[in-house]
């Protein structure tokens, strides 16, 4: 079978399988082949694989797989996995526990199975959750090399962004000034300040901030991290003219705050700006919006019009990279 792999040469297969196992890019259905010296990882999404590693396509062998949920549901659910936790997003609560069962009786290491209970809410952005199996919401989730501490219940985290996070931070360079407006538990900030950068994010969830503090440690950044609890219209001027680069991951309502945006960039600044708009028209909105905001004091040069992901029917989340210069 015809795969797609990343090929490496054997001494750097160890590390380079668990980056890949990290960010969820490792093909488990296949087997990681040796052939002349190099090692052929097989991985899910080629896209997503980071530009440092070489792709190639090559005939691998099916992998004996052990038991999932699909093989003892006899149809495939559909859930996310978070650490150790599974999420659920079930209407019916029979469905909800029939699968939450399967995932336990399966190979599947997971310690939690959760259901959404909830949207988003608030000016938090947390969920209700119903707990079908476990006690603990709180865990340990890893990608692209970052480790982070979160409580579900708690804070926002979203694990479909992986990809997305890791695309801007490949961006930052070392010596860099960074602001995140809606930091959460640092998965852009944290990222960043490996990369060299001096990083402050601001967050109104006093939780999500306490663990953005602690995950700072645990990736050993905590002296390139400034962790802010507020409203980041009231902490900007504080940092005005200070960022290099803004990041403003909050898509249902991020052009309320472009002028506290536009207080913190200094004279050359990337604005990551998220937003969720109709597929007719997924870029215009932002993009006039932040001319609006802008233009009076700086040039506006939109460099990236990026989709992230399909948000709901007829709608996109994407982002637009934006350089102000002043």
């Amino acid at each position: 079978m015809e795969a797609p792999c990343v090929r490496v040469e054997r001494e750097q297969g160890e590390e380079t399988r668990k980056r890949l196992a990290e960010a969820g890019l490792l093909a488990d259905e296949w087997k990681i082949e040796v052939a002349e010296g190099y090692l052929y990882l097989p991985v899910t999404d080629p896209e997503a694989v980071p530009a440092d590693l070489q792709v190639v396509s090559r005939s691998v062998g099916e992998r004996d797989t052990p038991d999932t949920p699909t093989d003892l549901l006899g149809f495939e659910p559909s859930y996310e996995r978070l650490g150790d936790i599974v999420i659920l997003d079930e209407d019916d609560p029979e469905r909800a526990r029939e699968i939450a069962d399967a995932v336990t009786a399966s190979d599947i290491p997971a310690e939690t199975v959760v259901n959404r209970a909830s949207k988003v809410k608030g000016e938090l952005r947390v969920r209700d959750w119903e707990v079908l199996v476990g006690e603990s919401t709180e865990t340990v989730h890893r990608e692209y090399g970052s480790e982070f501490l979160l409580d579900v219940a708690e804070v926002y985290f979203s694990p479909r962004l992986a990809t997305e996070r890791h695309r801007v931070a490949e961006q930052v360079e070392a010596g860099e000034r960074a602001f995140d407006m809606f930091a959460g538990v640092g998965p852009f900030a944290i990222p960043f300040a490996k990369r060299g950068a001096e990083v402050v994010g601001v967050d109104l969830n006093e939780r999500a901030v306490e663990y953005l503090r602690e995950n700072a440690r645990r990736n050993d950044v905590e002296d390139r991290v400034t962790a802010i609890r507020g409203d980041v219209r009231e902490v900007a001027p504080d940092y005005a003219d200070w960022a290099d680069r803004v990041v403003m991951n909050l898509p249902h309502s991020a052009d309320e705050f472009l002028d506290s945006a536009v207080t913190l960039a200094g004279d050359q600044c990337v604005v990551h700006y998220y937003d969720i708009q109709h597929e007719d028209d997924p870029f215009g909105p932002g993009e006039a919006a932040i001319r609006a905001a802008a233009e009076l004091e700086y040039e506006v040069e939109v460099e990236t019009r990026h989709v992230v992901r399909s948000y709901a029917p007829h709608e996109l989340n994407v982002c637009l990279d934006v350089r102000l210069s002043r």
